[in-house]
C-alpha cells in the first residue's frame, strides 16, 4: 500500500517550473538552450524596493508580524485598490500572502467543499484546476475560441453554471494568452452571474500593470458592483515590480472570507516574509515611475515576437493585450515530421522536437488546456528572443520541408 495519500495523487508538478528546470539543467550540461517557458521578468527590482529591503534589515525589521501582514502593509493594499480600481476595501478586508499562488490556495480551500464545481475559462494558468483538485473541489473546463480572442463569452458562461457551481475563475490579463477583458465583455458576464447568487468570482489580477497600446484594465468588483460582496480579488508584486522571488501577494474581498483565508494561512505558513513585505511596501507606495522602462521593453518583444511569429511556415499568432506571453498556435505544423522521423501531433512532440533540434525551450499548450498551441514567455532580452526566433523558424521550415 502506497504511504502517499490519495490528495497528492490528484495533481501534477507545475508544467511552467518543469520546463524551467529542465532548461537550466541541460545548460549546466554545456548546451545553449534559450528558455522561454518561465513567466518570471529579466529586469532586477527596482532600486528603493531593494533599499527598503535592507533598511528593514538594519533596523532588525525580521521578526514574525500578523499572520494577515503588516498593518501597514495591509493599509497599502487598500490604498492601491482604491487608487488603481476605484474600490473600497478596508484593511481588514485584506490578506498578505507568500506569492499570488497562496492567496489562490488559500481562497480555493476556504470556500470549496468536496464536489464543488469551479468554472475554469481554458486557456488556464496550470495551477487552477490542481488547486480545485486539492480542495476536492471538480474543475468544470469552459473552452475558449482564437476567434473570440480567447475570451469566455457570456453564452457558454451561462452553459457552464450548474446548481453546483460555486466559483468562476477570471485572468485578466490571462496567462497563458494575454487575452484581457474590456469593461464591457466583463460587464456581460457579469449579467450572467447576476442570475446565479451561488457563483463566487476570483478575479486573478496579477497582470493588471502589463497592458497594451492603451489597453484600460479594470476588475470585475469595480465594473459590476452587485458582484462585489462575492468577489474576491488576488494580485501581488511579483510581475509588475519584477519581484517574483520575493514572493509577496496579496487578497482583498468580503471580510468572512478573508478572515477564513487568514485562518487557514496561521496553520501553514503564518505571515510573509518580514522583509519581504517591507519591500512590497515600497513598491506599491513608491515612483510608480520604476514600471515605465519595462512596459516600452515588453511592448518591444511582444510585437517583435509577433511580427516573426506571423512570417513563420505553419504558426500564427493573436497580438496579446496584455501580460508578457504570446500563444503562438501551431495548427500548420501538425502531422509534419521531423528529419528523423518523429510525428508532430501535438504541442508536447513540437516542444520537446524545439527543445532538442534547436535548443528552445517553451511551454506545451496542452499544461494550458488548449492545444495546438505553445506559450512563450518574452519576459527575456530582445538578443535572446532574436536567436530563439530565428532556432523556431528553422524549425518550422525544417518540418515544412523548407
Amino acid at each position: 500500500m502506497s504511504v502517499l495519500s490519495r490528495r497528492i495523487g490528484k495533481v501534477k508538478p507545475s508544467p511552467t517550473l518543469a520546463v524551467t528546470a529542465k532548461a537550466k539543467e541541460l545548460r549546466d550540461q554545456g548546451r545553449d538552450v534559450i528558455g522561454l517557458g518561465s513567466g518570471e521578468p529579466d529586469f532586477d527590482t527596482p532600486e528603493h524596493i531593494k533599499e527598503a529591503a535592507i533598511k528593514a534589515v538594519r533596523d532588525g525589521f525580521t521578526k514574525y508580524t500578523p499572520v494577515p501582514g503588516t498593518p501597514e502593509l495591509r493599509a497599502a493594499v487598500a490604498e492601491k485598490f482604491k487608487r488603481d480600481n476605484g474600490l473600497d476595501y478596508s484593511p481588514k478586508q485584506v490578506v498578505v500572502t507568500v506569492g499570488g499562488k497562496q492567496a489562490i490556495y488559500n481562497l480555493i480551500q476556504a470556500i470549496i467543499d468536496p464536489g464543488d464545481e469551479v468554472i475554469i475559462p481554458a486557456p488556464y494558468w496550470v495551477s487552477y484546476p490542481d488547486i480545485v483538485l486539492l480542495a476536492d473541489g471538480q474543475p468544470v473546463i469552459v473552452d475558449t475560441a482564437e476567434a473570440d480572442g480567447f475570451k469566455m463569452t457570456p453564452a457558454a458562461l451561462e452553459t457552464a453554471i450548474t446548481p453546483r457551481s460555486k466559483l468562476l475563475v477570471i485572468n485578466s490579463p490571462s496567462n497563458p494568452t494575454g487575452a484581457a477583458y474590456t469593461e464591457a465583455e466583463i460587464k456581460a458576464l457579469g449579467e450572467v452571474l447576476k442570475r446565479h447568487p451561488q457563483v463566487w468570482v476570483m478575479s486573478d489580477d496579477i497582470y493588471e500593470k502589463i497592458v497594451f497600446d492603451g489597453f484600460r484594465f479594470v476588475t470585475i468588483a469595480q465594473v459590476v458592483p452587485e458582484l462585489r460582496e462575492r468577489t474576491i480579488t488576488i494580485n501581488g508584486v511579483s510581475k509588475a515590480y519584477a519581484m517574483t522571488g520575493w514572493r509577496i501577494g496579496y487578497a482583498a474581498g468580503p471580510k468572512s472570507v478573508i478572515e477564513a483565508m487568514d485562518t487557514l494561512q496561521s496553520q501553514s505558513t503564518s505571515n510573509a516574509t518580514s522583509i519581504a513585505q517591507a519591500a512590497a511596501l515600497a513598491a506599491l507606495r513608491g515612483d510608480q515611475n520604476c514600471l515605465a522602462p519595462m512596459m516600452k521593453a515588453f511592448t518591444e518583444r511582444r510585437n517583435y515576437v509577433v511580427q516573426r511569429m506571423n512570417a513563420m511556415p505553419g504558426l500564427s499568432c493573436l497580438l496579446p493585450e496584455g501580460s508578457f506571453y504570446a500563444y503562438p498556435s501551431m495548427a500548420g505544423l501538425i502531422g509534419r515530421r521531423t528529419a528523423s522521423g518523429l510525428l508532430i501531433d501535438n504541442s508536447i512532440t513540437f516542444g520537446e522536437y524545439l527543445l532538442e533540434a534547436q535548443n528552445v525551450a517553451v511551454v506545451a499548450g496542452l499544461a494550458f488546456g488548449k492545444d495546438p498551441y505553445f506559450r512563450i514567455s518574452f519576459a527575456t532580452s530582445m538578443q535572446k528572443l532574436e536567436k530563439a526566433m530565428d532556432r523556431i523558424q528553422a524549425a518550422a521550415e525544417q518540418l515544412m520541408g523548407g
